[in-house]
């Protein structure tokens, strides 16, 4: 479920960002009170998220226009598909329609490599999440994607979970002593995360009392044997240029998270038209 004052900010930025001092084009073109009718078609197959972001940019601008919803976010869509019926305000459409689009047709994206992941990971225990590599102002919207294609999120920002990466660890002296001080400070509700790219450091976070550990840029056999001498001890995460192509190799080893920035960094926008009738 998203929450809708979230959206209406980042929509709002949007809208801002778009027609700064109104649509020039649309006002000197369109009459006032024209109204117009358009369907939302996709051009490829794909995964749905997003919907009601879409129609809320349409909404902001017009309360009255109405939009007839005829999937639901998480379907997948074949080429040709209808996604929405949209009639109203003909300006009020033609100011909403490039805004609406990017955001839907980035989420849509995200939800349909989302779930490539997803579906190569079926049948084992490993779940697909997502990273802090989101697109700045819209990561609201990029975890919610994430979800909506079958993934899990990781922390949603700096302020909700401990990650004591590479450089934390030499800034700090050893994971030993950051996981001490990161224990001495964050609340019992929040568990601690390493990285380690040894089994050398695999032990050492495991010792030190890591809750979660990240196994990066191993192996997959070394991976395999990380998780067989962490026994349950703390949670896995493999993690480091993970394609789908090498998820279901790296889910056999037994880990508990396979985390990918290519979840959200580099997706491809989903092939969406709106056609004006």
């Amino acid at each position: 479920m998203l929450d809708m004052t979230l959206v209406d900010d980042i929509v709002i930025r949007a809208l801002k960002e778009d027609m700064p001092m109104g649509d020039l084009t649309t006002d000197s073109t369109v009459p006032a009170d024209e109204v117009c009718s358009a369907k939302l078609i996709a051009k490829e197959e794909g995964v749905m998220a997003g919907l009601d972001v879409f129609e809320r940019v349409f909404t902001l601008l017009d309360p009255k226009i109405y939009i007839e919803h005829y999937v639901a976010d998480g379907d997948l869509v074949k080429p040709g598909t209808q996604i929405m019926h949209i009639s109203g305000n003909a300006r009020a459409m033609l100011k909403a329609e490039r805004t609406a689009l990017n955001l839907l047709q980035r989420m849509c994206g995200i939800a349909t490599m989302t779930r490539k992941f997803a579906d190569k990971l079926q049948g084992t225990k490993s779940k697909i999440v997502d990273t802090r590599k989101t697109a700045p102002g819209l990561r609201y919207l990029d975890k919610y994607a994430v979800r909506a294609g079958g993934g899990t999120n990781h922390r949603f920002c700096l302020s909700d979970g401990v990650l004591i990466k590479d450089n934390h660890i030499k800034a700090a002296g050893g994971i030993t002593e950051a996981v001490k001080r990161a224990r001495a400070i964050a609340p019992h509700t929040i568990r601690i995360e390493v990285e380690t790219e040894s089994m050398e450091q695999v032990k050492e976070a495991l010792e030190a009392g890591a809750d979660i550990i990240m196994l990066d840029n191993m192996k997959p056999e070394a991976m395999k044997e990380a998780v067989q001498f962490i026994n349950g001890k703390a949670l896995t995460e493999a993690s480091g240029n993970i394609t789908v192509e090498k998820a279901e190799i790296i889910a056999q080893t037994g880990v508990d998270l396979i985390s990918s920035g290519s979840l959200t960094h580099s997706v491809k926008a989903m092939d969406i038209s709106l056609r004006f009738e």
